[in-house]
């Protein structure tokens, strides 16, 4: 038996399914009314809706995509009370690649006697018995099995593409139906007047409900909606000493009804060296819990691939328990480690760090500096895990041949991950309003074994450089600003795909002219002048040149 050969199917161009334009259209209003000179009531609401397009596991179109935010806030001087709530409807959003791949079944089976591929596999025989090349056999075959395949854009294919896309996720077809909410209750009360010149002190709490509502088309809810609720306090103190040293200290204690609550600590310090120079130094602790999505989406990629959760739940659903998993990366190394199974766990993270602000030459020069180092615990990441269909232990072939499926599952990983950085800025005024200015930072992440997908997705150098003026020409009139920006190659970690990012070049600049006698200024500017077309992340699309004319009236 001959090795085997990798076919797919023939596809459509994105162009040919998702509508590029976005649209963004926004309302917000408020009502404002003081109840007494130190109190005031607002009752706010935002509402927006538009289209665009999204890269997350899959390609996706967000279409109708609804979304509105409404509040009622008490603000006093002393103290502030909020509850708001989010409430979002995904409208005729839809998974463009699920999409596509159903619109192709819809028109013709991919398996079956008389299924597209035994027909490529039929014809493609043929075509090398009658002694063709291995391209013009596979040409041959692919037309074969296309014939009368619909044209994009005909109405035929739209007919298919627009019944696929009603159908929810859940049902076979491509449409998310989501329809979560957060509402949030939030306050804080300042106790300084009460504590005099002692002591600065500040209290607060917040309770957070998230209502997930997707009908199976994104999360694990098809028998109903899922409920997380969590909640959270600090209080913070702070002190001056000396007219040199502001020492603050704080706590926080915070509950997720799916995990263990965590108390935090953290303090800092701004020490005055010198008149307009600074020393900050700061620990602090943080402790993320697993997000929603983490917790229990429940999404079909396509190839065999499920993003799920890390609730316990999907271990017995997909009987984890029975049929053990094995890490993809170590099987593709030619080795077998079965996932420890472990109840994944909150993030937590230590760091420090330190910084300094000063200013030089007559005040013109300032130099701003930092750097910090970190050191998490239970660093939350993706695996991805290999489970043979039926049982038994899976190995790459499977996964090549399609015999076996893979699981991407948030999990913890052992021992500590570091992180660590910092960054150097320089702002100097010239004569005649003229400005130059510069940044270098650098961010790293280390310790992170290769079966996990740590999901860093930041580039290690970064540097920025503009030339500019404040006012110039008559009355100090004009402005503009130049600024150069770079950024350095970096391997890219996504549920969609994984790759190597080229550095990114790009001038920024604008030009401003105010109109005093007309209340009025003209901006013209641009980002990426020179339109040299560049990717922020793998999968998406290419970015080239924005320009803009502005003009702004002030009443």
């Amino acid at each position: 038996m001959g090795s085997p050969i990798n076919v797919s199917r023939t596809g459509y161009n994105e162009i040919d399914i998702i509508d590029p334009k976005t649209i963004n259209f926004k309302l917000s209003g408020s009502l404002n009314y003081m109840i007494t000179p130190n109190t005031e009531a607002i009752l706010a609401g935002n509402w927006g809706t538009g289209n665009t397009v999204y890269t997350g596991s899959d390609r996706y179109s967000l279409k109708n995509m609804k979304m509105g935010q409404y509040k009622l806030e008490f603000n006093n001087k002393n103290w502030f009370l909020r509850a708001y709530t989010t409430q979002e409807d995904a409208g005729e959003s839809f998974n463009a690649t699920v999409t596509t791949r159903l619109t192709n079944e819809a028109w013709k089976a991919s398996t079956g006697s008389t299924g597209w591929y035994a027909q490529y596999g039929q014809a493609y025989l043929n075509a090398k018995l009658g002694g063709a090349s291995d391209h013009d056999a596979h040409l041959a075959a692919r037309n074969i099995a296309d014939m009368g395949r619909p044209e994009a854009g005909s109405a035929q294919f739209k007919r298919i593409f627009d019944s696929v896309r009603a159908i929810p996720i859940s049902n076979g077809g491509g449409l998310f139906v989501d329809k979560t909410d957060l509402y949030m209750l939030e306050g804080q009360y300042n106790l300084s007047h009460l504590t005099g010149e002692f002591l600065d002190l500040l209290v607060g709490g917040n309770y957070k409900k998230y209502v997930l509502n997707s009908e199976g088309t994104l999360f694990a809810d098809s028998s109903g909606t899922i409920g997380i609720g969590e909640f959270g306090a600090y209080i913070q103190a702070s002190k001056d000493l000396w007219n040199r040293v502001k020492l603050t200290l704080a706590g926080r204690y915070d509950k997720n009804q799916n995990f263990d609550g965590r108390f935090t600590p953290r303090a800092t310090a701004l020490i005055k060296l010198a008149e307009n120079n600074n020393i900050r130094l700061s620990y602090q602790t943080a402790y993320r819990f697993p997000s929603t999505q983490q917790q229990f989406i429940n999404l079909f990629i396509g190839a065999n691939t499920w993003l799920i959760g890390g609730d316990e739940s999907f271990t017995s659903f997909y009987h984890f328990d029975t049929n053990p998993v094995y890490y993809l990366t170590e099987l593709q190394a030619g080795r077998t480690v079965q996932w420890d199974g472990k109840k994944y766990k909150p993030e937590s993270v230590s760091s420090f760090e330190a910084g300094y602000k000063g200013l030089f030459a007559d005040n013109k020069l300032l130099v701003d500096m930092y750097g910090y180092f970190g050191r998490y615990t239970n660093f939350l990441t993706r695996s991805l895990l290999v489970q043979k269909k039926g049982s038994g232990t899976p190995t790459a072939a499977d996964v090549v041949a399609g015999t076996a499926t893979i699981f991407s599952v948030p999990s913890n990983v052992p021992g500590a991950v570091k992180t660590y950085g910092f960054g150097l800025g320089l702002d100097y005024r010239l004569p005649k309003n003229f400005i130059i200015a510069t940044n270098i930072s650098s961010d790293n992440l280390s310790e992170v074994p290769p079966q996990f997908e740590s999901g860093f997705n930041s580039p290690k150098w970064r540097f920025n450089a503009t030339f500019a003026n404040t006012g110039f020409l008559a009355q100090n009139r004009a402005s503009f600003n130049i600024t150069y920006r770079w950024q350095d190659t970096y391997f890219y970690n996504g549920d969609f795909a994984n790759g190597q990012v080229p550095p990114i070049n790009t001038l920024d600049g604008q030009f401003s002219y105010r109109f005093p006698k007309i209340k009025s200024v003209v901006k013209i500017g641009g980002t990426n002048l020179l339109n040299q077309y560049y990717v922020n992340a793998i999968g998406n699309a290419q970015v080239g040149g924005l320009y803009y004319v502005g003009i702004g009236y002030n009443l």
